[in-house]
């Protein structure tokens, strides 16, 4: 069960107000007025609890699970145990996260960290010309700058700092340590603690006998819904404007070079460095640790393997991985080729001469 000092439950829910909010159906003999508390992993659920199962790896634990209901895929309801009413969804993990939703809102949107929401602490500066929308929470030591905006219902925590001029949507939740300068921020975007946006690009003219900054004259659009991990970072245009797409969900310890665009629903996760002026399509898919050139084009659809190195454009719908990254098949060939070519040299079946 989650810890009611840090998370706010706002069930208990029937199960038939679940299966209308996430869309399943109720399996017949499920009573759709049962009540549920909260939701729980399989092996932790008990009578009051929602749980789901996605995974056939963890059937197992479904058939015995002590939960009161379930969201399952209808191939898997046989396996229920006796008593766990069952709602049935195509998507079952897509269903569980609607439901959790709706248990805990607050972690689906973002929530005031201090513990005074729709306030404006009497330690935060605000900007006399700063414009603030109804219900805007302000935290300790927070600065909003000259010209500013902040949307209804938007919470800006602890000790952020939101630069002259930057506007924030509605419903938006800014984490403590946030700096945002140079920017426009959408509704409903939640930036994590310590997130950097709108800094000054890398730009340099390089050469003796010093290196030439190069001012940095953009700005970051970051729009609707997008989800940016803690201390990550997104840098202002050089001339044209960096932009973060629609829905688009970066981890933690992400770089966003200047000038990057994104499409809608991408997903950039951990330790990924995007360089200065690539550009991604849509609902691109780069995993841990990737490294992508700058000024080259990842199309829609693409997925990049954790680790890899772009270096060229990606068509789309293509998965590459390795560095440099290529076709997933070809570079899945090449390992299985090294790795049977150091069996034979093991083995003595080849020799240095080969």
């Amino acid at each position: 069960m989650a810890d009611s000092r840090f998370f706010n439950n706002q069930g208990p829910f029937t199960l038939g107000e679940i299966a209308e909010r996430v869309g399943a159906e109720i399996a017949d003999g499920a009573d759709a007025s049962l009540r549920l508390d909260d939701v729980a992993p399989l092996d932790s659920a008990g009578p009051g609890h929602l749980s789901f199962l996605d995974n056939p790896k963890y059937a197992e634990a479904f058939a015995a699970t002590a939960a009161g209901a379930c969201l399952v895929h209808p191939r898997f309801a046989a396996r229920a145990p006796a008593g766990v009413a069952l709602l049935l969804a195509n998507e079952p993990y897509r269903a569980y996260a609607r439901a959790s939703q709706l248990f805990y809102p607050d972690e689906a949107r973002g929530s005031d960290t201090f513990g005074e929401p729709g306030t404006i602490h009497p330690r935060a500066v605000v900007h006399p010309t700063a414009k603030l929308g109804a219900g805007v929470t302000v935290e300790p030591g927070a600065v909003i700058g000259a010209g500013a905006e902040v949307g209804a219902g938007s919470v800006i925590g602890a000790n952020a700092a939101i630069g002259k001029g930057c506007t924030i949507g509605r419903d938006c939740f800014i984490g403590p340590n946030v700096t945002i300068s140079h920017a426009h921020v959408g509704d409903r975007v939640i930036l994590h603690p310590g997130v950097a946006i709108g800094q000054d690009g890398f730009g340099f003219a390089m050469g003796l006998p010093r290196h030439e900054k190069v001012p940095q004259l953009g700005r970051v659009i970051v729009q609707d819904d997008v989800e940016i991990g803690a201390n990550s970072t997104v840098d202002r245009g050089a001339g044209p404007d960096t932009v973060i797409g629609e829905g688009t969900k970066i981890d933690n310890l992400v770089q966003i070079g200047h000038n990057v665009s994104t499409g809608r629903g991408c997903i950039v996760v951990a330790q990924t460095g995007v360089s200065g002026s690539a550009k991604l399509g849509d609902f691109v898919v780069l995993a841990a640790q990737v490294g992508v050139t700058g000024h080259l084009t990842i199309n829609s659809g693409a997925q990049i393997a954790a680790r890899s190195a772009v270096i060229h454009d990606v068509p789309p719908g293509q998965k590459y991985g390795g560095v440099p990254a290529r076709p997933v098949r070809e570079w899945q060939r090449e390992l299985a080729a090294v790795k049977n070519l150091g069996k034979r040299r093991k083995t003595g079946e080849g020799s240095a001469s080969d």
